[in-house]
């Protein structure tokens, strides 16, 4: 993001900020509606271009790739045509993408069409993250995990309405384009509010495409232990209690939303506690909570106390996304870039981690692949030193984002 700024600049009201702090939530929460959407209308996809479950999976990793390739992309676009413009337009082509694999023949033109849906996701997913962070920056205070929080809260929504229609028999080819478009004229809607950030006229562009700053690497690091967490967990979880604590299939399932739930309330209740306790001991506190439900989880015998550990590992790693992103926005002279560098290598642990956790527990056991699990979630606790404001840096606070009192000054 550059300095000269539109109608969200420095001298911007109180109420203006409040305005565009509610306007990202809800960008953020319409990005998460569409990844809900998605999700429930996989096995019409399936069924649909007569794929088969080695060949789905082979498709459902496009997406992560094509993020991972375009996000660098995004703060080159934001800078040619300043960052509502950009969101606008990136949010509006991931919401039209939702359409794409319900149309699609077979698995070749379905690996495509989760490209494209992925390069759009991953770029207006950088978009969102950076405007986030600013207004966090002039807002004062933390609230890049109530903003993820929403996006949870998106999912949810979204994946209400999917499972509904899958219930009802609806043809994803009526469902996922009836609900793109509503989502689109949402996505337009609520971009209005947020703020106009532009490039200073003599600002250089940023690289079509760079490496990530040393500074965003040590972040992404953590990301990744939190994400490799958080993706062995939403995808193995049921399994590991239908095979290793012995449940039936439905009952398996309550571990996947105990985990889920339990993330989305901690990041919705997340800002305060960053207010209070700062980013890293924030972090550091979830990272105990994390090792200790995997270690209930590797443990533990009965399978209420299994899905316990699940749910305190959701606690434990919900805060740490949001925070990596916003401490990447505070380092570099462009944050879009470095909010790219993290988030490639937290897209990149999203996709491994599933694939990692079988083929360790293909070797030897689940019991095993959570083992591991728990020892990166242990990285949290040592190394959540590198999620705190940057050293040195004008306006740097040593415990997070700087209070704002009643009457707008620092306190």
């Amino acid at each position: 993001m550059g300095t000269a700024l539109g109608a969200g600049g420095q001298g911007c009201s109180a109420g203006r900020l409040r305005r565009a702090r509610w306007a990202i939530a809800l960008v953020f929460a319409v990005h998460g509606a569409v990844t809900g959407s998605f999700a429930t209308r996989v096995p019409w996809i399936q069924d649909h271009t007569g794929v088969s479950a080695g060949e789905l999976g082979i498709a459902l990793a496009a997406p992560a790739i094509g993020a991972s390739v375009a996000m660098p992309l995004a703060g080159r676009i934001t800078h040619r045509f300043g960052a509502l413009a950009a969101l606008r337009g990136l949010l509006v082509l991931w919401c039209l993408s939702l359409a794409l694999p319900a149309f699609c023949p077979g698995l070749y033109a379905l690996c495509l069409a989760l490209f494209a849906y992925g390069a759009t996701s991953g770029m207006a997913d950088v978009a969102m993250n950076a405007l986030g962070v600013e207004t966090e920056q002039r807002l004062g205070r933390s609230i890049m995990s109530g903003l993820h929080g929403m996006w949870s809260v998106g999912v949810l929504a979204g994946s209400a309405v999917g499972t509904a229609a899958a219930h009802a028999d609806v043809d994803a080819r009526l469902h996922l384009p009836l609900v793109s478009a509503v989502l689109t004229v949402l996505g337009v809607l609520v971009c209005q509010g947020v703020l106009d950030l532009r490039s200073a006229p003599d600002e250089q562009p940023p690289p079509r495409f760079a490496l990530p700053p040393r500074s965003a690497l040590a972040i992404g690091a953590v990301g990744f232990c939190a994400i490799f967490a958080e993706g062995a967990s939403l995808d193995w979880s049921a399994v590991y209690l239908r095979d290793v604590a012995g449940t039936s299939p439905g009952a398996a399932a309550v571990s996947t939303t105990a985990f889920a739930c339990t993330m989305a309330v901690a990041r919705l209740a997340g800002d305060r506690l960053v207010e209070r306790f700062g980013p890293v001991r924030a972090v550091r506190a979830g990272g105990v909570l994390a090792v200790l439900g995997g270690a209930v989880v590797v443990t533990a015998a009965h399978p209420g106390a299994v899905v316990g550990g699940f749910g305190l590992m959701g606690l434990g790693v919900a805060l740490v996304v949001p925070l990596a992103f916003a401490a990447a926005g505070r380092r570099g002279p462009v944050p879009s870039q470095s909010i790219a560098g993290v988030a490639t290598i937290v897209y990149t642990a999203g996709l491994i981690a599933p694939s990692a956790v079988g083929s360790i527990a293909q070797a030897t056991s689940l019991t095993v692949s959570f083992g591991l699990v728990t020892v990166l979630a242990s990285v949290l606790v040592a190394a959540a030193g590198v999620l705190g404001p940057a050293q040195g840096r004008p306006g740097s606070a040593a415990a997070g984002p700087a209070r704002v009192g009643r009457r707008g000054g620092r306190r």
